[in-house]
């Protein structure tokens, strides 16, 4: 089968709309192009889907709609399998190599010498070192503006086509924490969870997430991230889950801590001031509420339930098609982020209690897409508490 027989997830025609959404903010700003470092916006406005930004990689677009990948040889057939991009570059793995400047002689030929060009220098497929390679090869062939931002912030707004594969997305992190509160009893091994989990996602026809599951029982269930290890449950224990579901690079995000033999009174209470705090921001999703409003009112929940000293400064993110290490996207829950809330946005509200000195944790937290009328949960699974004997 031809490799021309592509692989992309979205119709040319969105592509193309996603593109000229991009150049007028280009023109807006007054850029002649950009330089994405991000996946994410590479994967956004072509399909091209690879974790080869681990290397330097650029793809250009320029104001009048021309686009170029420059990456590495082994990405040559990545792109055009997954892509719809026509003119891919490659540069030589050597030691003396150095892409920044191959990616100045690709400007020129595209007209861009004396230009103003966007860079979006916050991107993990840009290194410091690369980064500083980049700028000295573009001194004084082009003026660089960070525009960072650009593709992030049109990415916040989700598609008709995108929601859809958000929604699936959904539906393999409900069977995944089906997965974990049938399995999660006195003496199961994390790893048979973790493993029960992962492949619901995957029979669903999912990919990986784009950072490892959070998986943690006993003193590790305080942990707001990954670590290596794994241990049996106790007969009396406390498991903490955060997870999503990922389709097509989507995700849709789930946490929760789970109860194993006789629960404590402490922790039936942190599972309701959560529960009561988790509901209050989502009667927060509406149209035009600012992200720094809904962490208010979860700050005033939960200070008010007595647990200012074991919550975050930070209640949730906005979700997406990101790429590792981590699916968190823009904008944040946090203390006066005016970032305003828009329909069709999908974003992640966790209530997280970590009491260390009682060594109890209560996590709750699900994904909403945001529609004209406010939040629409996207789990069908209830908030209940899970206590499992």
């Amino acid at each position: 089968m031809s490799l021309r027989a592509r692989n992309i997830h979205f119709s040319v025609q969105e592509f193309a709309d996603r593109q000229a959404i991009t150049r007028g903010q280009l023109a807006a700003r007054g850029l002649d192009g950009l330089l994405m470092f991000r996946q994410e916006s590479m994967y956004y406005l072509s399909g091209y889907d690879t974790f080869g930004y681990v290397f330097f990689q650029c793809l250009v677009l320029t104001a009048d709609g021309r686009m170029v990948l420059l990456t590495r040889s082994a990405d040559r057939l990545q792109a055009k399998f997954t892509s719809v991009i026509d003119d891919v570059r490659i540069w030589t793995d050597g030691p003396q190599a150095n892409p920044a400047v191959e990616l100045r002689d690709i400007l020129a030929e595209l007209g861009l010498r004396n230009a103003r060009l966007g860079v979006e220098f916050d991107a993990y497929g840009l290194t410091a070192l690369n980064g500083q390679k980049l700028v000295a090869a573009l001194d004084g062939f082009a003026t660089l503006v960070d525009a960072s931002d650009l593709v992030t912030r049109q990415r916040a707004v989700k598609s008709p086509a995108e929601l859809v594969y958000v929604r699936q997305a959904a539906t393999l992190a409900d069977a995944a924490l089906e997965a974990a509160n049938r399995l999660a009893l006195p003496g199961a091994f994390e790893g048979d969870i973790l493993a029960e989990m992962q492949s619901a996602v995957f029979r669903g026809g999912g990919d990986d997430p784009a950072n490892e599951y959070i998986i943690g029982s006993g003193p590790g269930a305080l942990m707001c991230r990954y670590f290596s290890g794994r241990r049996h449950l106790d007969a009396n224990d406390q498991l903490t889950l955060e997870f999503a579901g990922a389709y097509r690079h989507y995700h849709a995000a789930l946490m929760r801590t789970i109860l194993i033999g006789t629960p404590s009174p402490r922790l039936v209470e942190m599972h309701k001031a959560a529960r009561d705090a988790l509901l209050a921001c989502e009667a927060r999703l509406t149209p035009g509420t600012p992200f720094g409003d809904v962490f208010d009112t979860h700050a005033a929940v939960l200070d008010g339930a007595g647990h200012r000293a074991h919550r975050l400064n930070a209640c949730g993110y906005s979700l997406g098609t990101t790429f590792a290490p981590n699916w968190m996207d823009w904008p944040m829950f946090y203390h006066d982020n005016p970032a305003l809330i828009e329909p069709g946005m999908v974003v992640f509200l966790h209530m997280i209690l970590f009491d260390e000195e009682a060594g109890m944790a209560m996590c709750l937290a699900r994904t909403s897409e945001i529609t004209a009328n406010g939040a629409m949960p996207l789990s069908r699974l209830p908030l209940d508490l899970v206590v499992n004997h």
